[in-house]
């Protein structure tokens, strides 16, 4: 019974590396090293000057439908193009159990309309003022275990300067 235990943990461990290399490595999207507030300031000064909105996706690093979005929108050039010509992206750290007392990181959600009420990521509207236009939960942009072209292109176009004018 040993020889066979002993057998089976060797097998295993000398498959851990082969697994570790085949692991596709997740790209992140979050500088945890950034003043989330002042990371808004200057997006939306950006956003005045464009003519564009602030879209603050709200998450982090450690959160997998985060960087699955963040790798969808990436892969997807549609959606890249809307997202690029209309809004300001930025990527707002954010960890709910290590900022659970922070009360920098608390005023930060009161600016962005307690958008963490929704989980994450999720994905606040901002005009170049800084209001709140729309908080949006990812969750209704999911399809399987990713997002939806479809879904997530009609948030995007709901929601861009234009589209909000009424043009």
């Amino acid at each position: 019974m040993k020889k066979i235990l002993f057998t089976l943990l060797v097998t295993v461990l000398m498959t851990l590396p082969l697994q570790a290399q085949n692991t596709p490595t997740v790209k992140k999207v979050y500088d945890e090293t950034i003043d989330p507030i002042e990371q808004i300031d200057r997006a939306l000064a950006q956003a005045k000057e464009e003519g564009k909105f602030v879209i603050a996706q709200v998450g982090g690093n450690w959160c997998p439908w985060c960087l699955r979005f963040a790798a969808f929108m990436e892969a997807d050039s549609a959606i890249s193009e809307i997202v690029e010509k209309n809004f300001v992206y930025i990527h707002v750290n954010y960890h709910p159990r290590k900022s659970k007392d922070n009360v920098h990181a608390q005023q930060m959600l009161k600016r962005l309309g307690n958008c963490g009420r929704f989980g994450y990521p999720v994905m606040v509207v901002l005009d170049p003022d800084g209001h709140v236009l729309h908080i949006q939960d990812s969750a209704y942009l999911e399809q399987d275990k990713s997002y939806s072209h479809d879904k997530v292109m009609s948030f995007f176009k709901h929601w861009t300067p234009a589209a909000v004018r009424g043009e």
